[in-house]
């Protein structure tokens, strides 16, 4: 039950292990990663999470020994002689223009709109707050829908990899669900990218309605925290009036 939308640096050394592999790779920008990443670490509904598993699962990531950061005209230079290499720069970088993208090394990530999306409904469009902390009751979803997230957004100066959602939900003060997707690996490109999330059904039921708070942040692989909000959420008989 990803009951949120909410709240989003990157290594660059996918070029290394490129060259290191010595194989064609199938990552397509904007894409999201392979399907056995796509769910990590997802729960039923309404089973309680343990904290000490999250812990764990942050303990790993930052574990992890990345490789060193290039500039985006490092990396196009790089190995610029390799056929087979250069193609696939070419492929994942796609229509960059490297003579306005600069010397950065971090990329940036910037959140432009989140929304909810049912069948048949007008999507909810939701404002990113500055603060990360919307005012009050930030939606409300009706009890047994189908509805799926909706994100936009915009990647600058340099490639984000391993770009990943994560929520976790409360109700009076119990964790509920927690839920980490992976979106996939970006170009930076004057072109907003919209990705949807899987389709979900809210749960139903007595024990279902009522209010709820949640915090969701957008990460890559270096850990990097580019968009973290925490907000409520109501379940309720009905969708909200429009």
């Amino acid at each position: 039950m990803s009951l949120a939308v909410g709240a989003v640096s990157s290594s660059n050394n996918m070029v290394d292990e490129k060259r290191e592999e010595g194989e064609n790779s199938n990552v397509a920008v904007g894409a999201a990663e392979p399907a056995n990443l796509q769910e990590e670490q997802r729960t039923s509904r309404y089973v309680t999470v343990s904290e000490t598993d999250e812990e764990d699962d942050d303990d790993r990531e930052q574990d992890i020994q990345l490789g060193p950061q290039y500039t985006l005209k490092e990396q196009i230079e790089k190995d610029k002689d390799d056929e087979s290499l250069r193609k696939w720069k070419e492929q994942l970088l796609g229509s960059v223009d490297f003579d306005n993208i600069g010397e950065t090394l971090e990329p940036e990530v910037r959140i432009l709109s989140l929304s909810i999306v049912a069948p048949g409904r007008n999507d909810i469009v939701l404002a990113v707050p500055e603060d990360g902390k919307p005012a009050g009751n930030w939606f409300t979803l009706k009890e047994g829908s189908k509805y799926s997230l909706k994100f936009t957004f915009e990647v600058s100066n340099n490639i984000v990899s391993g770009l990943k959602y994560t929520n976790t939900v409360w109700k009076a003060g119990i964790k509920v669900d927690s839920a980490k997707q992976m979106l996939g690996t970006f170009s930076p490109q004057p072109e907003p990218y919209i990705h949807e999330m899987p389709e979900e059904t809210t749960p139903s039921g007595m024990f279902a309605r009522g209010s709820y708070s949640a915090r969701t942040k957008f990460l890559d692989d270096d850990n990097k925290c580019y968009l973290e909000i925490n907000y409520s959420f109501d379940i309720r008989k009905e969708w909200a009036a429009v």
